[in-house]
């Protein structure tokens, strides 16, 4: 699941944030078919990147990425113009390093971990020089946040931890050099975040309310609060703080107040007087590139069907113009030096490994730092459309597909026959799929499927009445868009009818258990990942740090404290509609999961079991929400490729080595997997 916040970056702001019988995975490859591509290895779609993340020092002299040590991704550091001369600063053994940013006095990287995916992130930092690495919130059971960074207090910066209590983060200053942590105050007033200035002061506060509403408030120098704005619940999902001008006289919103996309407003704080600074009648706002020294916004982006970037102020159309000129597919800015003269570009061609680009703005020239997966260089990829597909009651779903390569001859974004399809329905709800290169997306197509992601109502980017439009309609009309969206490709010629498979994560893996049961003749069979089954259950488990998003969920869901709740919850859950289940399932859960706990599976599985429906379970203990080792989750592609190839036909790839290394465990149904059996036994357990 995915809750949405609007936080300010140093250089980027991000509006919105954001996986029977099976055939043997033991037996040879399928060969392709004629005039096909060649099966891409699952390893170089789902294993480790070569490098990835790059992001530069504000002092514009060093690189910092992710790149695998001794297989687990770790950071590396090297000086801008010399990637051969890079080095490694860290020594994570087991867990991949995923999040990482530099300190803004450029002498430390600060990065995230957990343990597991229990999503207990704590914060360390790596010294460049010398590579020494520290422990910064060294506390049980603790989930940081970061809330600001400061240009004129370059070697500190506010975070929150809520090791004091687990459902409210309070505010410390943290020294990054040092390691020293300052708690600012107990956030006993239960404030969801906190918004801070340049002197790194809490300057607002925002907070949730019992009718799913919130407000924002100011505080004073002696953190006394004043109510500052409120937002109603049906925008309290889509507007939201999004940080201050580094002179402190301007305060920056997100804003759907009076409008449906999200603007990016400015407030004048000495006069009140608000200003619009980006808008776009098609779209949220994406993205922003702003000033490093000033926090004045740039530029911006929407994502609809594709990326589109638009000036704010004139200073950097050139580049906006050299980089569209320059760059094949689609761009984004990842990080930029103080000075703003140096750009970190992240660029995605689509059809060809994405890449960083270190671009001078001064010079006007691109280098590229690398490409993320170079192995893909001599693989053929598949092409993805954007297309918008009609609800029966009117909305328009941008909605993304891929073709298998050479199954669309003539380019019109149609196969020239139809072919078998995979429905691919993302998580959150509230999060959205986006054009560009998708590494599902590419491993189906190659294995010759149509793979057709809709973006349901509920999706986020495309303003607060398509979020609100999914209002108490999981399993409802959440589903019938998901419905339209296979029948429009029947009717198309992308598929037929009888061969459509349902896959998904999170709450794409609750979908995947709605169509099993609500409508369970639509699909070929379904693979459900970490996904819910009992909404019920579901909303008794949620981690401590979502409980200020609580009363959104009840009324964006349903609310499982009355009795009227809890039976509206239940005639939207898969676990009530079990004996109507007919087709092939495969389910996959990690151990760990906050967000949608083990019990969820476990209940489907248990309950399929004693009605003698057969079900496919696989566990990963050392997992949680989704599978962050690259060996856990090239193992769980076997296993969905070789389930896939038995339902739909399509090609797959022999087991090989694939699941050594993983922590697979098969809790049931390993006999109604023809192979299995013999290929988890042959594995070399990590």
């Amino acid at each position: 699941m995915t809750v949405t916040t609007h936080t300010l970056r140093r250089s980027i702001w991000a509006a919105l944030l954001a996986t029977s019988l099976i055939t043997p995975v033991g037996i040879a490859l399928a060969a392709p078919t004629e005039g096909g591509a060649k099966l891409i290895p699952r390893a170089e779609i789902f294993g480790n990147p070569s490098k990835a993340g790059a992001t530069i020092s504000p002092d514009g002299k060093w690189i910092a990425y992710l790149a695998p040590k001794d297989g687990v991704l770790n950071v590396w550091v090297a000086p801008v113009g010399k990637m051969d001369e890079a080095k490694v600063i860290t020594d994570s053994k087991d867990r991949p390093i995923r999040q990482m940013f530099w300190a803004n006095n450029s002498s430390v990287v600060l990065y995230m971990n957990d343990k597991g995916g229990d999503e207990n992130f704590l914060l360390y930092s790596a010294d460049p020089a010398t590579g020494a690495n520290k422990l910064i919130t060294d506390f049980p059971n603790t989930r940081v946040y970061i809330y600001g960074t400061s240009e004129k207090r370059v070697d500190e910066m506010v975070i929150g931890l809520n090791n004091r209590d687990p459902k409210y983060h309070d505010p410390y200053l943290l020294n990054t050099k040092t390691g020293a942590l300052t708690k600012i105050t107990d956030n006993t007033a239960e404030y969801d975040g906190f918004t801070v200035d340049d002197d790194l002061r809490l300057r607002f506060a925002s907070k949730s309310n019992a009718d799913g509403s919130s407000e924002i408030f100011s505080l004073d120098a002696d953190l006394k609060p004043t109510s500052f704005t409120k937002i109603p619940f049906e925008d309290a999902q889509t507007t939201g703080l999004a940080g201050m001008s580094t002179d402190g006289k301007t305060l920056y919103m997100i804003e759907t107040r009076n409008r449906d996309t999200g603007a990016l407003t400015a407030t004048d704080l000495a006069s009140g007087q608000v200003s619009v600074v980006a808008e776009n009648p098609k779209a949220d706002l994406a993205g922003i590139i702003a000033d490093p020294l000033t926090g004045k916004p740039l530029a911006f982006s929407i994502n609809y069907l594709k990326i589109e970037w638009t000036a704010i102020d004139p200073s950097v159309q050139g580049d906006i113009d050299f980089l569209n000129a320059n760059l094949k597919g689609q761009w984004s800015v990842q990080s930029q030096s103080r000075d703003n003269n140096i750009w970190v570009i992240g660029n995605d061609p689509v059809t060809a490994s994405t890449n960083a680009q270190l671009y001078d703005r001064q010079a006007k020239t691109l280098t590229k730092l690398y490409d993320t997966r170079p192995d893909l260089a001599d693989e053929t990829l598949a092409p993805m459309y954007g297309i918008e597909i009609k609800s029966r009651d009117g909305l328009t779903l941008p909605s993304l597909l891929t073709l298998p390569a050479g199954a669309d001859t003539n380019g019109d974004g149609k196969p020239e026959t139809p072919v078998p399809m995979v429905l691919n329905v993302h998580g959150g709800p509230w999060a959205q799929d986006t054009y560009g290169y998708d590494p599902e997306a590419q491993w189906l197509a190659n294995r010759g499927y149509a793979v057709l992601q809709v973006n349901y109502r509920g999706s986020t980017g495309y303003g607060k009445n398509f979020i609100n439009a999914a209002d108490r309609e999981w399993g409802g009309k959440m589903h019938d868009d998901l419905l339209d969206a296979v029948k429009w490709a029947v009717d198309a010629g992308v598929t037929t009818e009888n061969k459509v498979a349902i896959y998904g994560g999170s709450y794409g893996g609750y979908a995947t258990m709605v169509g099993m049961t609500f409508t369970p003749t639509t699909f070929a069979c379904g693979v459900d990942i970490v996904g819910v089954t009992n909404l019920n259950t579901f909303m008794n488990t949620i981690p401590p740090y979502w409980e200020s998003g609580r009363p959104q969920l009840y009324k964006r869901v349903g609310d499982p404290t009355t009795d009227e709740g809890k039976a509206f919850l239940a005639s939207r859950s898969p676990i009530t509609r079990i004996g109507d289940i007919q087709r092939p399932l495969l389910v996959m859960q990690g151990a760990n999961d906050p967000r949608v706990n083990k019990d969820e599976s476990d209940q489907i599985v248990n309950a399929m079991k004693a009605k003698g429906l057969p079900v496919t379970y696989i566990l990963f203990p050392d997992e949680g929400h989704g599978f962050a080792k690259p060996q856990n989750r090239i193992s769980s592609y076997v296993v969905s490729e070789g389930f896939l190839a038995q339902c739909l036909g399509g090609r797959y790839q022999e087991a090989g080595t694939d699941l050594d290394g993983s922590s697979l465990e098969v809790l049931d149904g390993i006999d109604y997997v023809p192979g299995l059996k013999a290929a988890v036994e042959a594995m070399k357990k990590p």
